[in-house]
């Protein structure tokens, strides 16, 4: 007899890029200024900063909410960047050749980038689909919640610091 497992319905969709061919430290400056705002919000962001990280997380942003759209069929309005972070990647090194016959050692650093958008408005669909069902509100939860309550995270988009803290 074969089980199927059910499909756990998550509100969030991630995008990854790998061996992008920047600088950990040179990235995280600028997902430092995106994480926890708007999908909309941190489009405009990424086109006006003037960093050469901008461009990669930028695709990686628009990816994610194309998967949202076209896997989960969330709207774009009600996305936020719940998590975005940048890990170090492998080094690739060269030789460059120099004078007199010596060579010069080329280092370029590459990172990984994750970025999570999270469906603010899943949740409360959640809970409106369940009351015209009549189900018991208990089994909505978030994984790893070991309360009854439920949590809904309310994203203050406007207010979370300003465009041009670190540069």
């Amino acid at each position: 007899m074969i089980k199927k497992r059910k499909k756990k319905s998550y509100s969030y969709v991630y995008a990854l890029g790998q061996y992008i061919s920047i600088s950990a430290h040179k990235a995280r400056r600028v997902i430092d200024q995106i994480r926890g705002r708007s999908y909309e919000e941190a489009l405009m962001i990424l086109e006006l900063m003037p960093y050469r990280a901008c461009y990669p997380i930028f695709k990686l942003v628009y990816s994610a909410a194309a998967n949202a759209s076209h896997n989960k069929g969330f709207d774009e309005t009600n996305l936020v960047i719940s998590k975005a972070e940048v890990n170090k990647g492998n080094t690739v090194k060269k030789f460059k050749p120099r004078a007199r016959g010596r060579s010069y050692p080329i280092k370029r650093p590459t990172c990984h980038i994750t970025i999570v958008l999270e469906d603010i408005d899943f949740y409360r669909r959640c809970i409106e689909h369940l009351q015209e069902h009549g189900k018991y509100l208990m089994y909505l939860k978030k994984p790893g919640c070991k309360n009854k309550n439920i949590n809904i995270t309310c994203y203050d988009t406007y207010n979370s610091g300003g465009l041009w803290d670190k540069k």
